[in-house]
């Protein structure tokens, strides 16, 4: 039901405006339930596919960045003006992954978050503070929201993303230790 009310809407929004994208996208996804990787998948650390998201009802941050990113992409949004944003959250004191959207090159990037449901730009979440980025290809340190230097190396650096990679393009899914849907 999950995968096809997102096919849905994946079909329904081709075509529209950047911005339109962006809100349903995040609107969708913020739906979900919020659940740590140790409880929901018995590892410390796992990024699920957005197929392994939908189908379990429930994520980590991770998970929700992802999903979003891979929808945003599928929607013709260029790599380009996405990265993923791994941060510190300030208030809850905890690691955490964002959606960075960046209309132009040199614009203050609008966050998708699904701690904060409204789609903000980065100068306005100081609650965050970003440690790194990447995207399909590269990978950026950051040393202030939404500004950044690539680094050497691409963003095939980061193993977890290569496995989501690998198995986002593949069938082999990883079935949850919980069913949220019971």
């Amino acid at each position: 039901m999950r995968v096809s009310s997102w096919q849905d809407l994946l079909a329904q929004l081709k075509g529209s405006d950047d911005q339109i994208i962006l809100e349903q996208v995040n609107q969708f996804f913020n739906q979900l339930y919020f659940v740590d990787d140790k409880f929901l998948w018995g590892e410390s650390d796992y990024w699920a596919t957005p197929l392994e998201f939908l189908g379990a009802s429930a994520g980590d941050c991770e998970d929700f960045s992802i999903a979003k990113y891979f929808s945003l992409r599928d929607l013709g949004i260029s790599d380009q003006k996405l990265r993923l944003v791994y941060v510190k959250s300030i208030t809850l004191n905890q690691f955490h992954m964002v959606v960075a959207y960046y209309p132009t090159p040199s614009s203050v990037p609008l966050l998708l978050d699904n701690i904060d449901g409204e789609i903000k730009p980065a100068s306005q979440r100081d609650d965050l503070l970003p440690i790194y980025s990447f995207n399909g290809s590269k990978l950026w340190l950051l040393k202030e929201q939404g500004t950044g230097q690539e680094v050497a190396g691409q963003a095939s650096r980061l193993s977890l993303w290569n496995d989501l990679r690998a198995r986002n393009s593949s069938t082999q899914f990883k079935t949850p230790l919980i069913n949220y849907d019971e």
